[in-house]
C-alpha cells in the first residue's frame, strides 16, 4: 500500500469557516479534513491531515514527511510568504509537493502575492476555497501514480 499523504496547514487555519469567511468560505478545517478522507478512500489513499500555528511545528512534519508519506499538500497561511525554514525543509523532500491557498493571492495584498513554497512545488492551487483541496489530493494521486484518480 502506498504510504500517506500529508496534508499540513497553517496558522489560523483552525479559524477558517468563522475568521473571514467572505475570503475563506464558511466550511471548517474540520469540513475540509472529513471531505478529503472521504476522497481519499475512493482514489485508494490515506491522508494524514494536520494544522499548526507553530513554524517549527510545520517544519518537523515536512522532515517526518520524508520516510513516512508519499508527498505533501501544504497550505503554510502566512507562512508561505515568510518562511525560508520551510522552504529549505521542503527542498529535502524528495516527495511530490502541492500548494493550496483558498483565496486567489493575486487578488489580495501585494505583499501576498510571492510564496515561498510554489518554488519547490510541483503545481499551486489557489482561488476555489475548499475545493483546492480536493484538486490537490486529485493531482497528488496522478504524481504520486495511484492509477485510480478521475476526473469525477
Amino acid at each position: 500500500m502506498t504510504l500517506p499523504v500529508y496534508v499540513l496547514n497553517g496558522p489560523n487555519l483552525n479559524l477558517i469557516g468563522s475568521r473571514e469567511p467572505e475570503v475563506y468560505g464558511r466550511q471548517t478545517l474540520s469540513d475540509i479534513e472529513k471531505a478529503l478522507t472521504q476522497r481519499a478512500k475512493k482514489l485508494g489513499m490515506e491522508v494524514v491531515f494536520r494544522q499548526s500555528n507553530h513554524e517549527g511545528e510545520l517544519v518537523d512534519w515536512v522532515q517526518e514527511a520524508r520516510t513516512k508519506s508519499s508527498g505533501v499538500i501544504i497550505n503554510a497561511g502566512a507562512y508561505s510568504h515568510t518562511s525560508i525554514a520551510l522552504l529549505d525543509a521542503f527542498r529535502a523532500l524528495d516527495k511530490p509537493i502541492v500548494e493550496v491557498h483558498l483565496s486567489n493571492l493575486h487578488q489580495r495584498e501585494r505583499y501576498r502575492h510571492h510564496s515561498y513554497l510554489s518554488a519547490v512545488a510541483k503545481g499551486v492551487i489557489m482561488g476555489f476555497g475548499s475545493m483546492g483541496y480536493v484538486m490537490a489530493l486529485d493531482a497528488m494521486a496522478t504524481l504520486i501514480g495511484t492509477g485510480k484518480a478521475t476526473l469525477q
